[in-house]
This record gives structure tokens, C-alpha cells and sequence, in this order.
């Protein structure tokens, strides 16, 4: 009995050296990278005070006795989102863009899902080269490939979407390969052994099993892509962000504010309507 107890106080002591140790090392790797990148504290508890003037600068002079007034009152509503119709129209833009995008992706995803996952036996040049593609395209931001973009194509919305259409496309593969993998076989060897192709067999025995799975995963793409949109529009690529970028350029600090905001509500509102969408379509899927 003395010797179980002394074995598990050695065994606790052991674990508990361990984690410490652990602790250590993740101390000295953060001051390393905190060195590595200059971000030291002083410089921190210097910024900080001027984010808070910045903040305080864009927000909007609003008074209560003139709030409901006309454009031309200065601290009421309506001076203040005085371009709400050029901007309502940049974000119903960028809204169609990130939707645009997301179907070019998640569609593009599924195609090199099958081939990436592993358990469906691609082949040992396809299965690596699906990854290996899929990896290239989630790994570079979608703000370095809308400035290649619209090298290529020029100002405006088509090279945002193609940019976040590729960053879709890797993103949403790697979930749907890994949906792929976890999924149960019986019905994928019930088609081979009936003489199905190796196509006919991931159209008919696979796709069927993980379809709710890749709609959820489309479905909370797209909400993540409405936000992408909403910034890539710095380097030229349409959208919300263009007109962003220029007040912040010039230095427009209530129409920062304004735009913000207007932001923020419509991000939050297609958040949780595609939440709904998703959970009343998984709902009738499953």
C-alpha cells in the first residue's frame, strides 16, 4: 500500500515538473518572439493612449436636440450617414461578391476534396498533388492575391472575387477532405463492388454522407467572406473597403465612423440569417 502511494506521489511530482518545464519553455519562446518582433511593452503603453484619441476623433458629433434634424444640421443622424445611399449600394456589392465568391470556391473545394482525402485511394501522385494545391492556395492571403489580381484585371470587384475565391477554394478543400476521411466506407465499397467507377463511387456513396457537412462548412465560408470583402477592397479590389480605405486616406473621421458601423450591422445581419439558413437546411439534410 506504501509503495502505490509512494509511485503515485513520484508519478504526480514527475507530471508536475513537466508542466512546469513546459511553462518555462513557452515563457522563453514568447519573450523570443516578443523580442524577435519588437513588440515590447513600452511601446505598447505608449500606442495605446493614441488609439484612444484616434476613437475618440471618428466618433460622431451627435446632439440630442438636433438628432432627427435634415442633412444640413450638423449633429443629427442624417448629417452623419449624409452618403448612406452610395454606401448601402458598396456594401450590397461587397454582400455579392463574398456570395459569388464562396460558390466559386466551395465548388472548386469539393472537386479537390475527393482526390486530397486519403481514404479514397486517388493515387499516390493525385492525393499529394490535391493537398499540396490546396495548401498553396489557403496558405497565401486573399489580399496578395487581389493585389496580383488586379494587376492582371484591373480596379473593381472581379479581382476581389477571384481572389477570395481562391483562398475559398483551399480553406473549404482542406474541411471537406478531412469531412471525407471521417466518414464510414460500407456504401463506397457496396459501389466499387457492383462495378462502379471511382468517380461514380464518390458521386453516389460519398457525397451523399457528407453533404450537410460541406454546406455547413460553405455556409460559415461565406460569413467569413463577407468580412474579407469587406477589407481587400484596400488594394483596389471593389467593394465597401475602396471607399474605406479612401476616408481613411483622406482623413474623414466621421464618415469612418459612418462606415463602420454600417459594417459592423451588416455583417452581423448576414451572420445570423445564413446562421438560421444553415441550421434549417442542415436540420432537413440530416
Amino acid at each position: 500500500m506504501l509503495a502505490g502511494e509512494a509511485a503515485y506521489q513520484a508519478a504526480r511530482r514527475q507530471k508536475r515538473n513537466a508542466t512546469l518545464l513546459g511553462l518555462v519553455i513557452l515563457g522563453l519562446c514568447l519573450l523570443l518572439s516578443a523580442r524577435i518582433s519588437e513588440a515590447y511593452p513600452a511601446t505598447l503603453l505608449a500606442g495605446l493612449p493614441r488609439i484612444g484619441e484616434y476613437f475618440s476623433r471618428i466618433l460622431p458629433g451627435l446632439r440630442w436636440d438636433s438628432l432627427l434634424a435634415g442633412t444640413e444640421t450638423e449633429g443629427s443622424l442624417a448629417f452623419w450617414m449624409y452618403r448612406l445611399d452610395s454606401w448601402a449600394w458598396l456594401l450590397l456589392e461587397t454582400a455579392n461578391m463574398a456570395a459569388l465568391a464562396t460558390l466559386m470556391g466551395a465548388g472548386a473545394a469539393v472537386l479537390l476534396a475527393f482526390p486530397a482525402a486519403r481514404n479514397l485511394g486517388a493515387g499516390r501522385i493525385l492525393c499529394p498533388a490535391a493537398r499540396r494545391l490546396l495548401e498553396a492556395m489557403r496558405t497565401v492571403p486573399e489580399i496578395v492575391f487581389a493585389l496580383i489580381l488586379v494587376w492582371a484585371f484591373g480596379v473593381g470587384p472581379l479581382a476581389g472575387i477571384l481572389a477570395i475565391a481562391l483562398h475559398t477554394a483551399g480553406a473549404c478543400g482542406k474541411l471537406f477532405a478531412e469531412a471525407i476521411e471521417n466518414t464510414g466506407l460500407g456504401a463506397w465499397a457496396g459501389v466499387r463492388s457492383a462495378g462502379g467507377t471511382w468517380m461514380q463511387a464518390c458521386r453516389f456513396a460519398i457525397l451523399p454522407q457528407v453533404a450537410p457537412n460541406l454546406l455547413s462548412y460553405a455556409l460559415l465560408r461565406f460569413e467569413i467572406n463577407l468580412r474579407s470583402a469587406s477589407v481587400i477592397g484596400f488594394v483596389g479590389a471593389g467593394g465597401i473597403g475602396e471607399e474605406l480605405y479612401k476616408v481613411i486616406a483622406f482623413n474623414y473621421y466621421e464618415e469612418i465612423s459612418a462606415i463602420l458601423l454600417l459594417v459592423i450591422l451588416a455583417v452581423c445581419a448576414i451572420d445570423l440569417l445564413s446562421e438560421r439558413l444553415r441550421h434549417r437546411v442542415i436540420g432537413a439534410m440530416a
